[in-house]
């Protein structure tokens, strides 16, 4: 049977100790680099928010009219909300609750534009950048329709994306009993940003 040469077992040729120590240590980078973070992550992300009077209707960074808003710590933005949770998903970070706790007095109101500008800034941190995103919104008051291009195009420019890669959709909670709340689910396509190539070095004379 032929021998199989491997970067595990065996060595063409005899080395050194130090040689061996070396190459020890580049397969071990290669198997690092090997192993190193996926081209591609996705990120899922789902909240929910209840209806209460007094307070203004808040969906994807946009202000609705109707008579009732979505109750929560912060404005209860319930898109914004599970996009930032789609995108600390994808690069395994601290969920919403954890970074931004409901007990905090520092969220009161707070605008989830700030969540969601945390959860990119820990997206470009891991090396990445959002390609795609999409959404589904489950409530069963008011009509999204007539918001949906608006909606979608406030969320491409928080995203730094085009408007035709976001992605929204709104149900209705037939047989859910969910009537007195929105419902949103929301899911990120990621992509590792490209390596920038490293400048020439000038030699001194």
């Amino acid at each position: 049977m032929p021998r199989i040469l491997t970067d595990y077992t065996y060595f063409p040729r005899r080395v050194s100790a130090n040689d061996q120590r070396g190459t020890a240590r580049d397969l071990a980078t290669r198997l690092e680099t090997r192993n190193l973070k996926p081209e591609t992550r996705i990120g899922y992300g789902w909240d929910s928010h209840e209806f209460k009077r007094g307070i203004p209707l808040k969906i994807g960074g946009m202000t609705l009219s109707h008579p009732k808003g979505l109750g929560g710590h912060s404005d209860g933005d319930v898109l914004l909300h599970a996009l930032t949770d789609a995108l600390l998903g994808a690069v395994a970070a601290p969920d919403i609750g954890t970074l931004f706790s409901p007990s905090d007095p520092r969220w009161k109101g707070a605008d989830s534009a700030m969540f969601l500008a945390e959860g990119l800034k820990r997206v470009n941190a891991a090396g990445y950048a959002v390609v795609n995103m999409d959404s589904t919104l489950i409530l069963a008051a008011p009509k999204i329709g007539p918001h949906a291009a608006a909606i979608r195009g406030h969320v491409a420019k928080l995203l730094g994306i085009p408007s035709d890669c976001v992605g929204l959709k709104a149900k209705t909670p037939e047989g859910m009993g969910t009537d007195h709340a929105a419902i949103a689910h929301a899911v990120v396509l990621l992509q590792k940003r490209a390596r920038k190539p490293a400048g020439r070095q000038k030699v001194k004379r």
